[in-house]
């Protein structure tokens, strides 16, 4: 007699063989240390000149114990400054989604704040990023991608309105959603507010970084991004009750991010203390996401695998948990049924 599904115990290579959507992934955030290396040495042969550092000195192995105080500037300050070329994007972007589909993810929202580069413009970024997804999709069987701009929280309400607007002149080439990120101590939000409307009369969905820290997580700031609509929210880690109660309310999708919010100290405590335990049983839809998986080192499937030890899930819990996702993805129809016909055999 066969071992029921639930019975048989989760491990690495379940959850690297589940197909697992991802929608919470930035871009530069995603490319690993090894692929930063490979763009230095390029660059370096290139020009004996450039000071930049070695990413391999910068963010040597093992590190990942990154906080809000020298995660974004290590963005600012060090990676937009490496990445900065047509060249570096695309070859940084291709590695990106390779590693995603080697992880298993069949279908992945990837989001990217437009921004000028040595060679770019702002739509010649977004268009050198969108030519890169639709020529792996070519060649994959496996993955559907899709894009997300960002606004970031330092932008001007000018600046929010020409991504929205970039999202709009791409959204047949893919561009799906708009999310506001950046640094949650910075920025005020009730700014988007025009932003935020025009995207929504689109046909452009919104997810929004929410409650990441204690500077961020204000009734008035929490309330106003909530006026705007959003479909999904990320981290929802410092979300007063009576707000709790009104994402419940909407059954909004949430974007939990395990080992960012355990190593960034976003949380207190470890994973087993991570808030995945309140919401897993709220009503809303989760989804299990990497955020930054170049900087964290924590791919999607071991992500699985740390909700499996630390909340005791299923093999079958976690391929529903999977499935769940696909309500929320900004995806099209047919996208979903397609990625509910993978999934299905993985929840009997």
């Amino acid at each position: 007699m066969e071992t029921a599904l639930t019975e048989v115990p989760v491990d690495a290579v379940f959850t690297r063989a589940l197909p697992k959507i991802e929608l919470h992934a930035h871009l530069t955030g995603s490319i690993t240390r090894q692929c930063l290396h490979e763009i230095w040495e390029t660059t370096k042969d290139k020009d004996p000149t450039f000071t930049l550092e070695d990413p391999l000195v910068v963010l040597p192995p093992g590190k990942v114990d990154f906080d809000v105080n020298t995660f974004f500037p290590l963005f600012s300050q060090y990676i937009y400054g490496l990445c900065n070329t047509r060249a570096s994007v695309i070859h940084s972007t291709i590695a990106v989604l390779r590693d995603f589909q080697s992880d298993g993810v069949v279908y992945l929202e990837l989001r990217t704040t437009p921004r000028s580069c040595h060679d770019l413009s702002k739509n010649g970024y977004v268009l050198t990023v969108l030519d890169c997804i639709q020529n792996f999709k070519s060649s994959s069987s496996t993955m559907s991608t899709n894009l997300i701009l960002s606004i970031d929280r330092k932008d001007t309400a000018h600046q929010a309105m020409e991504t929205v607007d970039l999202a709009i002149r791409h959204k047949s080439r893919g561009v799906v959603g708009i999310d506001l990120c950046g640094n949650p101590a910075k920025g005020d939000v009730s700014i988007y507010g025009a932003a935020f409307s025009k995207a929504k009369a689109h046909d452009l969905r919104l997810t929004l970084h929410f409650a990441e820290v204690p500077a961020s997580s204000s009734e008035t700031e929490l309330w106003t991004l909530l006026s705007y609509e959003p479909q999904r929210l990320g981290h929802v880690i410092n979300v007063p009750e009576d707000i709790k109660n009104e994402i419940m309310k909407r059954k909004v999708g949430l974007e939990l991010c395990l080992t960012c919010n355990v190593n960034a100290k976003l949380i207190s405590g470890g994973f087993a203390d991570h808030h995945f335990r309140y919401w897993k049983d709220k009503g809303c839809p989760l989804v299990i996401c990497t955020d930054d998986v170049g900087i964290f080192c924590s791919p999607l499937s071991n992500e699985y695998l740390l909700l499996a030890e630390n909340f005791e899930l299923s093999r079958k819990e976690l391929a529903e948990l999977s499935l769940g996702a696909t309500d929320v993805i900004f995806g099209s129809v047919e996208e979903k049924q397609r990625l509910r016909g993978l999934l299905d055999p993985f929840c009997k």
